[in-house]
């Protein structure tokens, strides 16, 4: 299952929404403002993310700004509560299942939100009968085509 950490007036998360909704993949929103982050799923976050605090918290919020804040500094439970008094500093959206995590709306990356299943079938059934080939069919050639240069590097 596909969860996005969502907040209210986020272009992004809007755009990340619409993109789930366009390929008809479940998801469940939890904005971090309504729903209350707990211990658990905080320390999943940081978990995930590659590059720890820097991945998913702003350095930049006004919070951390204003009261010289030193995230780097903080124990794993000092963090924690931190996040949960001031979700705000949480980067957004925050998309994950199980096998992908993506901090931000990236029109590319996004993909592997698609369940490779879909991918497969989705290229493999547009050829030139396809009324869309002109479109997807033709992208999709070309994506194959970096695939195989990927695998050939």
């Amino acid at each position: 299952m596909i969860v996005v950490y969502t907040s209210p007036g986020c272009a992004s998360c809007r755009k990340v929404k619409q993109w789930l909704k366009d390929r008809n993949l479940p998801y469940v929103e939890k904005n971090i403002f309504k729903v209350l982050l707990n211990d658990e799923e905080i320390k999943h976050l940081l978990m995930r993310s590659e590059n720890g605090t820097d991945d998913i918290i702003s350095k930049r919020s006004k919070v951390i700004q204003e009261n010289h804040i030193d995230i780097d500094s903080m124990t794993t439970d000092e963090l924690i509560a931190f996040i949960k008094k001031n979700p705000s500093v949480l980067k957004r959206p925050i998309i994950l299942n199980e096998k992908s995590f993506q901090v931000g709306y990236d029109s590319e990356e996004i993909s592997v939100f698609v369940p490779q299943e879909l991918r497969r079938i989705a290229a493999s059934s547009c050829n030139g009968q396809c009324a869309n080939f002109d479109g997807c069919g033709r992208v999709r050639a070309c994506e194959g085509e970096e695939d195989s240069q990927d695998t050939q590097n």
